[in-house]
């Protein structure tokens, strides 16, 4: 099954996530307005958001006056969706491979929209067409992705200490395969888009702060919640608690806490975030 290696991940860890869902939306905020602003909604619009995750694009659709549908592969999330916003319509299923007309009936949609959720597809050209069937003449698309791993900290701060004490080697990861970066280069984005029926496809940088001392704290508790939310910060958790102990464990934290506090400036944990904001028309 397409991306059924991706459900079982986002299954799990968007248990983490939901947890954190204050943190991630507080630390991940201009990139979020980034987004609305370029996909430019409106009460007169039909909006699909792809890879919904908890709903914080849902919210800010539903709020706009839209009707608002999301699709999700991760139950975990699902769920969480559709308590946050019970105006939306929800659907548990892969983007990839579901008609989103078929699954939610009604008009196609003016605005597909996504952050951070689009670069996981095995066929990223099959599931962008699938898309464009499901938009309306002129419906614009806009979507937030990461750019490289070495410009966004935020992608290893406080996780390389949970890898080395795992003492796992990271395996080769080609540039295009599916999982946060998969986007990165500006090239294959366009190239992706334009092979499934997408145009005027305009790929802009989104240069941000991720303010986790956003609550008045210094940001390590908020960076070492969102830290152990990820897939990485799980499996430590599963592995090493047991293995530790829990006095051990408490320790192996405060040595990811001393790292992470270390990236402070003036007090408090500021990373740079480097993102693309994309649009097209369909």
């Amino acid at each position: 099954m397409a991306n059924e290696e991706m459900r079982a991940t986002w299954t799990d860890s968007g248990t983490g996530w939901v947890e954190q869902e204050a943190v991630f939306d507080a630390t991940f905020a201009p990139i979020t307005d980034a987004l609305l602003a370029a996909a430019d909604l409106a009460p007169a619009h039909r909006v699909l958001d792809v890879g919904c995750g908890s709903g914080t694009l849902l919210a800010a659709a539903v709020a706009s006056g839209a009707e608002t549908v999301g699709v999700d592969l991760s139950s975990t999330m699902v769920e969480a969706a559709r308590r946050r916003v019970p105006d939306a319509t929800v659907l548990l299923a892969d983007a990839q491979t579901t008609d989103p007309l078929a699954a939610a009936p009604g008009r196609p949609f003016d605005r597909v929209v996504s952050r951070f959720g689009v670069m996981f597809f095995d066929d990223p050209v099959a599931a962008f067409r699938r898309l464009h069937e499901a938009a309306a003449p002129g419906a614009r698309l806009a979507f937030a992705c990461w750019r490289s791993y070495a410009e966004n900290p935020t992608m290893s701060l406080g996780q390389d200490v949970l890898v080395e004490r795992l003492g796992e080697e990271p395996a080769p990861v080609a540039a295009d395969a599916p999982g946060p970066m998969a986007f990165a280069d500006p090239d294959r984005t366009r190239a992706v888009l334009s092979g499934a029926g997408w145009t005027d496809v305009v790929v802009e940088p989104l240069d941000v702060t991720l303010d986790y001392a956003y609550d008045g704290s210094d940001g390590v508790d908020n960076r070492l919640a969102t830290v152990l939310a990820t897939t990485t910060g799980r499996r430590a958790r599963a592995r090493l608690e047991p293995e530790l102990g829990p006095a051990g464990w408490a320790s192996l934290l405060d040595d990811v806490r001393r790292h992470v506090a270390a990236a402070r400036v003036d007090g408090a944990l500021r990373l740079p975030a480097a993102t693309w904001i994309v649009t097209a028309t369909a």
